[in-house]
């Protein structure tokens, strides 16, 4: 039976169990200097960042990627998956790592946490750097004015709202998430070398058990927060200007978040911004350009 232990996987970095916001977080860790945290998308785990985490630790920071709640050997708990608390989780580690404040780098979902942390815990956000995300307000803009684009490209996530969907993720060892990143990766990528193991190790590591539940639970809350109050209250709370300085990557081949519907975030920064478009790069920069999400990670961070 697979098990946490199927995602401690040995590299030029050191594994570690951290206490924040009331669960255990699972984070991996490289180099020493101003932090830089990672965030992975869905369907991932930490291993998204794995090209990336030692080149940013040789550039002389101190590069940690963490498995979020309910993924990969962070610890399981049967709720918390809404905006508020996903973005406590990130604030919470950054002070239970000793630090005042760090770069964030989201992707996919990552990102979307990490502009959740920006407006909540601005003062814990030095920098925001985010890929293969829309804010969420932008995205919920966007999932009504634009039904045949944005709409049509996450139907999937409305099969997450039937309750035990998760079983049909975990299924066949995880051959849904294998199907995801077919679908939503660039095409040079999904026919690389490359791409093979990386499938693997993601459609393990969702059969972890409790893994896809939790991965399924923050997409309900989205959903299901819309007509509740405090779900009322992110969206006022979310409409506060960013006074985080923000780059923006987005691949030009994204078909889980359109282009067109990321572009439109800008309106939700107060502070410097840039738009940096990816050609020929789907949902997944952190895999499919690595070098070259890296060497931008670094120019914005400096």
């Amino acid at each position: 039976m697979i098990d946490d232990a199927s995602v401690l996987i040995e590299g030029p970095w050191t594994h570690r169990f951290v206490g924040a916001n009331g669960s255990r977080f699972h984070v991996v860790e490289a180099g020493t200097g101003p932090l830089v945290l990672f965030l992975h998308g869905f369907p991932e785990f930490w291993w998204a960042w794995h090209q990336i985490l030692p080149q940013i630790a040789d550039a002389g920071y101190r590069a940690v990627a963490m498995d979020l709640r309910g993924y990969g050997a962070s610890d399981k708990p049967p709720r918390g998956y809404d905006g508020y608390t996903l973005a406590a989780d990130v604030a919470g580690l950054i002070r239970a790592l000793g630090e005042r404040s760090a770069v964030v780098v989201g992707a996919g979902a990552g990102g979307m946490i990490g502009w959740t942390t920006a407006a909540f815990h601005p003062q814990m956000v030095s920098r925001l750097i985010v890929m293969g995300a829309a804010h969420p307000l932008r995205l919920r803009t966007a999932l009504i004015s634009d039904p045949r684009g944005q709409i049509a490209a996450t139907t999937h996530t409305l099969k997450y709202q039937l309750p035990r969907y998760e079983h049909t993720l975990a299924r066949d060892n995880g051959a849904e998430v294998g199907n995801m990143l077919r679908r939503w990766g660039g095409r040079e990528w999904v026919n690389s070398p490359g791409f093979a193991d990386y499938e693997a190790k993601c459609r393990e590591a969702i059969t972890i058990p409790q893994a896809a539940f939790c991965a399924m639970e923050g997409y309900r809350w989205a959903f299901r927060s819309v007509l509740r109050l405090h779900g009322y209250r992110f969206v006022k709370l979310m409409q506060r200007p960013l006074i985080t300085p923000t780059l923006q990557m987005h691949g030009t081949q994204d078909m889980a978040i359109l282009p067109r519907t990321a572009q439109g975030s800008s309106r939700y920064v107060r502070s410097s911004y840039e738009w940096l478009p990816l050609v020929g790069v789907g949902h997944f920069p952190h895999q499919e350009a690595p070098s070259l999400v890296t060497s931008e990670i670094l120019r914005w961070v400096k």
